[in-house]
């Protein structure tokens, strides 16, 4: 890889992982410093309302009982996995690619900061259809849904643009 394009991905990963991480610090601060004062459910829509909640656990609230008693010990997990989708961020060879783990690094940090600031992750996006409400999140979590889906799309989209090309014939075979 040359310096230039390093230089880039660097960019690029800085990029998107602090612009991630400042809209859900953001939007958490204003969740819990002004618009929840006092804690209550707002209906923003038919199906989404801001209700103020503290996730101790991983994702969906699991193994609260083991992580609320040592948040320290899932940030400090949480922040090698963060390394290690850094690292893969700048080494891989697609640009999209980088991006979206720069969107899941930010969000992952933006998760991590919050567990060591305040001993949970600030949810506060209360989606749901009739009585059946999914696990509240937050922005940071739009961010590593986002990130991962746009890998997941980088993935697969030149398997398809590759496999409508046309194909050239093989020099190797004799035409009939």
């Amino acid at each position: 890889m040359s310096y230039s394009n390093l230089t880039k991905k660097i960019f690029l990963t800085v990029t998107a992982a602090t612009t991630a991480f400042a809209i859900d610090f953001v939007t958490k601060w204003l969740i819990v410093n002004t618009v929840m004062k006092p804690p209550r459910v707002i209906e923003i829509a038919p199906f989404l309302n801001f209700r103020l909640g503290y996730n101790t656990g991983v994702s969906f609230g699991m193994f609260q009982d083991i992580f609320s008693a040592y948040p320290l010990v899932l940030a400090g997990l949480s922040m090698a996995i963060v390394i290690g989708i850094l690292v893969w961020a700048v080494r891989t060879t697609k640009f999209t690619e980088t991006f979206a783990l720069g969107l899941v690094a930010g969000g992952a940090i933006g998760n991590i900061v919050d567990r060591v600031l305040h001993g949970a992750v600030t949810d506060f996006l209360d989606i749901y259809v009739g009585a059946w409400h999914w696990p509240t999140f937050n922005l940071a979590d739009v961010m590593i849904i986002s990130g991962v889906g746009l890998l997941l799309l980088s993935s697969i989209l030149p398997f398809r643009l590759a496999s409508s090309a046309p194909q050239e014939p093989d020099s190797k075979c004799p035409e009939a």
